[in-house]
């Protein structure tokens, strides 16, 4: 008898996403973006809802000079997801690229200096526990760690402007 089928993520600016929770909806689309000299390439999965459309899932890789450090990209992203650190309930955790920090719907960590990757869910959309598990399972491509030895300003990232989300 067969396992359980999984679903994938596909690749995103680097970074393959390995697992995705059954219950992330099935509508997919992509962004790029910069806001404060920080490149983002953005996959969002969501699910049409009787009001419209609710997202459930969000990976965001980031690239830039200045997220040298864990603590330098929570400062960033405490700004863009325009959240209070001192409210920002977050724990430390190790993911295999990188140091990192998880709360209980947004998950990000330092996959090298000026890379890293951020995961939001939805919490009235996904199981408990699928934050970790979708976490855990996103990891750099062979592309994503040479790109990591090239400076952003050499790699002609082009933006489409604009955020495409602020909020968590």
């Amino acid at each position: 008898m067969p396992g359980p089928v999984t679903r994938d993520g596909g690749e995103l600016d680097g970074f393959r996403i390995g697992y995705l929770p059954p219950d992330v909806g099935d509508l997919v689309s992509d962004f790029a973006s910069e806001w404060e000299d920080v490149t983002f390439a953005t996959r969002v999965w969501e699910r049409q809802v009787e009001d419209g459309h609710r997202v459930d899932l969000r990976v965001h890789v980031l690239r830039g000079d200045r997220l040298g450090t864990l603590a330098e990209l929570r400062d960033f992203l405490a700004e863009y997801h325009e959240r209070d650190p001192a409210d920002w309930a977050l724990s430390e955790f190790q993911h295999v690229e990188g140091p990192g920090m998880i709360g209980a719907f947004d998950a990000f960590w330092l996959a090298a200096p000026g890379a890293a990757v951020n995961v939001l869910t939805d919490p009235e959309g996904l199981t408990a526990g699928s934050l970790p598990a979708v976490a855990q399972e996103i990891t750099a491509t062979a592309l994503a760690r040479d790109r990591e030895r090239t400076p952003s300003t050499a790699r002609g990232v082009s933006s489409s402007g604009g955020r495409p989300d602020a909020g968590p």
